[in-house]
């Protein structure tokens, strides 16, 4: 009891102090933008030969360059049609585009006017994803920089690590949560070719550890944290908060997922159209997430207006910086409430030191992506899922509440509702015809009252083509489905298996607590990701708060010897495992 008290102050304090961050990020960031820079504009030059005012090289000059290089000349003989169209690309630059038959751009060369030097060139799939050319510090910034990441690693797997148990599952668990990493060096390097296979290999492992974990559940009697005390990593955990918070401030870029959303929440706030053509000039397919991902970003559009431009979009930092603040206190919370006493205290500073160092939590907020929301309904329907059973008809709206906004943000959380539709305990309490209701009927209000206000002249079907038709239906080179058309068969088997995983798991297995949903949350969420043609490592940050719960849930402090016979009766009686 005497720790409980020691850790019951701290952890107060912890959670006024995720608050006072949340409300200090938005002084830090109410400060006049810096100057937009704009986007450079192509244009062609009136004359071939001679050169445009302020450049020193004429059209034909550049275009005779760009044909020198090496990529443009092997992409030259794959195409019958190869031709080339020169651009001024703003003060000093050029850009040389190749085009073919269809016509299609198939090479890219940019060079500089002064020297007449070849700065880039691409082909293949570079040519229209610059997201693929592995710019430095395009996707995080710092968090790149190998001693930030690798610590963080370290950081992430050190209190967890037993050596007097080198074979320990977790060891491996944890290591394959960071296994990612491998694929996105080849990515950052501009290497598709060899990220995107990597990633497949990791998600079937995980995949298949959470369809393990939740259909063949063990209790593990062995300390989570077998040589850090919890206090040691609660003090680790504040000083991360602040570190998160600070990096993300000081050295952190919007992508146009994020600018996008911040389009969208002023277009809200302005009464424009959401859903539609004319969407935003820079992000020409940003009307793509639900209405809840634009509601979302409103209020801190409203407390720090958007200039117009692409600038620091002090909006989107502070909506990430939520959304993670969310998820982690959260995560403490939900640990508190799978374990009573002192171990609950534990699991709940395990649980939210591992979010604030898995590098891919991170990399989601250096980015200020959008893709916080999706952890943070996770653990919101994970909250309400363990309620207590006197409270059952408000876990179900709230479960159904939490899964209609993550479905009203991204889509793609809408898999997760035949599982937290039944709760927790056996087949027969899942199936209350009550809870089940108004765990539907919650959804439906969530989903309704998000989507219908936004529905313009074109319709339902015009959401619908903008949002999931558009991400159903898009090209992509970061999956292997994306990399190779032959495929096409395999994936409409993958997609289907995804359906039926998520359909299985509203009733089995039998018997399930919340570690097991958790687990099965995460297999279902990733089984539809090994399925979409679209896939980025920021997608890992939708189900790593359900896997952290099923793999370090399990590890409890070992039961002293000899246990009154009371307490193994009370033990037998516990209706579900946790």
């Amino acid at each position: 009891m005497e720790l409980r008290h020691r850790l019951a102050r701290p952890l107060s304090g912890l959670t006024r102090g995720l608050l006072l961050a949340l409300v200090a990020f938005a002084g830090l960031v109410a400060v006049p933008a810096q100057p937009a820079q704009a986007k450079p504009q192509l244009e062609r030059p009136p004359s071939q030969t001679s050169a445009p005012p302020g450049y020193d090289l004429s059209a034909a000059e550049v275009v005779r360059i760009a044909g020198l290089g090496e990529k443009v000349r092997t992409e030259r003989g794959r195409h019958r049609r190869f031709a080339p169209t020169a651009y001024t690309r703003g003060a000093g630059r050029w850009q040389v585009s190749y085009f073919d038959s269809e016509p299609r751009e198939v090479a890219q060369v940019r060079i500089d006017d002064a020297t007449g030097a070849i700065l880039e060139e691409w082909t293949g799939d570079q040519v229209a994803w610059t997201m693929a050319r592995g710019y430095d510090g395009a996707f995080g910034r710092k968090l790149n920089s190998p001693w930030i990441w690798l610590s963080l690693c370290v950081m992430f797997l050190a209190p967890f690590v037993d050596p007097r148990r080198p074979l320990r599952l977790l060891h491996l668990d944890l290591l394959m949560l960071l296994a990612f990493g491998l694929s996105h060096v080849f990515f950052n390097r501009g290497e598709i070719d060899t990220s995107v296979p990597l990633v497949y290999p990791v998600l079937l492992y995980l995949l298949a550890r959470m369809l393990w974990a939740g259909f063949r559940p063990r209790e593990r009697r062995e300390r989570l944290l077998p040589l850090v005390p919890a206090t040691w990593l609660l003090v680790a955990l504040v000083a991360l908060v602040g570190f998160r918070v600070g990096l993300n401030v000081i050295d952190s870029n919007v992508i146009d997922v994020g600018y996008a959303s911040v389009i969208g929440a002023d277009r809200i706030a302005d009464g424009d159209p959401l859903y539609g053509p004319g969407f935003s000039e820079d992000v020409e397919s940003g009307d793509t997430y639900g209405p809840l991902t634009y509601l979302s970003y409103l209020p801190f559009e409203q407390a720090m207006p958007w200039s117009g431009a692409w600038d620091d979009l002090p909006a989107a930092h502070g909506a990430s910086i939520a959304f993670d603040l969310i998820t982690l206190l959260g995560l403490v919370m939900l640990g508190r409430r799978l374990r009573p006493g002192k171990a609950g205290y534990e699991l709940g500073i395990a649980l939210g030191y591992a979010w604030a160092t898995y590098p891919y939590a991170l990399f989601a907020l250096q980015t200020n992506s959008n893709d916080g929301l999706v952890a943070m309904c996770t653990v919101l329907a994970l909250l309400a899922l363990t309620l207590a059973p006197a409270r059952e008809g408000l876990s179900a709206v709230g479960r159904g509440a939490a899964v209609g906004l993550g479905a009203a943000a991204k889509f793609a959380p809408l898999a997760l509702a035949p599982l937290f539709a039944g709760g927790l305990g056996s087949v027969a309490a899942r199936r209350s015809r009550r809870l089940v209701m108004l765990f539907g009927a919650a959804l439906l209000a969530v989903l309704t009252a998000a989507v219908l206000p936004f529905v313009g002249d074109g319709g339902l079907r015009e959401v619908y083509d903008r949002t999931i038709g558009y991400q159903v239906s898009r090209p992509s080179p970061f999956s292997v489905w994306g990399q190779s058309e032959s495929l096409g068969w395999l994936q409409t088997a993958v997609k289907a298996g995804a359906v039926g995983l998520a359909l299985v798991v509203a009733v089995a297995p039998r018997r399930r607590g919340p570690l097991q949903v958790a687990a099965l949350g995460a297999a279902v969420t990733i089984a539809v990701q090994l399925g979409v043609t679209h896939w980025f490592y920021l997608y890992v940050s939708w189900f790593a708060p359900l896997a952290l719960v099923a793999l370090l849930g399990p590890y409890r402090r070992p039961a002293a010897a000899g246990p009154p016979a009371s307490a193994e009766r009370s033990s037998e009686r516990e209706p579900v495992p946790a």
